[in-house]
């Protein structure tokens, strides 16, 4: 386990788990938000995204989260590990909600640099991290289940979490 990738929808837990395996493993941490939000909400064209995520997996050792799907053919070919946190809906939801809103009231800065920040509007707009899981849930686990069997990823070890006790029997088996 040297190159691992951590997925699950928004507000799964991506990000704290990787915080907790980066503590535990000292690798490198890629978060994908980080090299793809500029400042203003703006998105980093591909472009000019593709090659941050190269020249990051460089090194012996990483970990990265997030789900940029199209990005999936420069990482996933090099990773040796997916991390799938696979929560149950309401679970998911309660703590991307709940994330949102400690999010919108500290006002602090996502991606160093950008100055995005969550807000009470945003998270009734079109752009909506809530609405956001509605949208991806199913289709992200009809996916990452596909993914799991199939003979492009055989290279990959899988690790699919579906509660909060089995993210920390993997932290302790670490």
């Amino acid at each position: 386990m040297k190159k691992i990738i951590i997925i699950g929808v928004t507000g799964s837990g991506k990000s704290t788990l990787a915080g907790k395996l980066v503590k535990k493993l000292q690798y490198p941490y890629i978060q994908l938000d980080k090299l793809f939000w500029k400042a203003n909400w703006q998105e980093t064209p591909d472009n000019e995204f593709f090659p941050k995520i190269e020249e990051a997996i460089q090194s012996d050792t990483w970990i990265i989260d997030g789900n940029y799907g199209r990005t999936n053919h420069i990482t996933w070919p090099k990773a040796d590990t997916v991390i799938w946190i696979d929560l149950p809906f309401y679970q998911t939801l309660f703590q991307n909600v709940s994330r949102s809103i400690k999010r919108a009231i500290v006002q602090e800065e996502l991606w160093e640099g950008t100055g995005n920040k969550e807000s009470f509007a945003r998270m009734f707009s079109k752009d909506s991290i809530v609405k956001w899981v509605f949208k991806t849930y199913k289709p992200h686990k009809m996916r990452n289940e596909s993914r799991m069997t199939s003979d492009e990823f055989k290279h990959l070890k899988f690790y699919r979490l579906k509660s909060h006790k089995e993210i920390k029997e993997f932290l302790a088996q670490i």
